[in-house]
């Protein structure tokens, strides 16, 4: 599995990438509102985060509404640098826009996807990775991961040759809220988690690891007394 990281913040992109096990970055608007950004700062913002994580790839979505919106916004978002994607939410518009887009080469993430059915029309509709939500299930009372499975199991059935420019589709599990989901998404196979800056600590943290360390340093000193 593939670590992306879901944020805007240039420093926890910064740290994520100095770990070495960083594959992507997925934004949003909410993410970009968290850093303070200015509607004028977006596109410059999203340059930036480009640069840094060069080669890899960087979700930024189109606010339009309309298909016609869309496409004249994935088109621009696209060109500001080689490694952007284009992230657009499920909807009727977004798989026209995505048909058209993924024709000329766009890389789109389409994003909000919370059942089987939509991953399988956005795949179609030419979507380079979809995103199934999983934590949003858990915050009323449903199962994400049970979703999730169904998404996997679906989209690896088949093969997605000449829908997009790499023939093939990638399933980012995204609203990932802890440590387990990240490893339930593993078992059954999703090729990435995007996560948030505080749950991927939280995937490097574990109590016993912390004892075990705190044992070590105990028994060093004891040999350092020694001497």
């Amino acid at each position: 599995m593939k670590f992306f990281i879901d944020t805007a913040d240039l420093d926890e992109i910064r740290e994520a990438l100095s770990w070495g096990c960083l594959a992507g970055v997925t934004t949003n608007p909410s993410l970009y509102a968290r850093t303070g950004g200015k509607l004028a700062d977006f596109e410059d913002h999203m340059v930036k985060i480009a640069k840094m994580c060069d080669g890899l790839p960087v979700s930024a979505e189109s606010q339009a509404k309309t298909t016609e919106g869309m496409i004249e916004e994935g088109r621009h978002l696209a060109s500001l640098a080689p490694n952007i994607v284009v992230k657009l939410p499920i909807c009727a518009e977004a798989l026209a826009a995505t048909h058209t887009l993924a024709a000329e080469g766009v890389r789109i993430n389409m994003t909000l996807i919370f059942s089987a059915p939509q991953a399988l029309l956005a795949a179609n509709a030419g979507a380079r990775y979809v995103s199934p939500f999983v934590g949003r299930f858990d915050d009323i009372g449903e199962d994400g991961i049970s979703e999730l499975a169904n998404v996997v199991t679906c989209i690896q059935n088949y093969d997605w040759t000449g829908k997009n420019v790499d023939d093939e589709v990638e399933i980012i599990t995204a609203s990932v809220r802890t440590p387990n989901h990240v490893t339930q998404a593993a078992l059954m196979g999703a090729d990435i988690a995007t996560v948030p800056f505080g749950a991927l600590k939280k995937c490097l943290k574990h109590p016993l690891t912390d004892q075990g360390m705190a044992s070590f340093d105990a028994d060093w000193a004891k040999v350092v007394a020694a001497q």
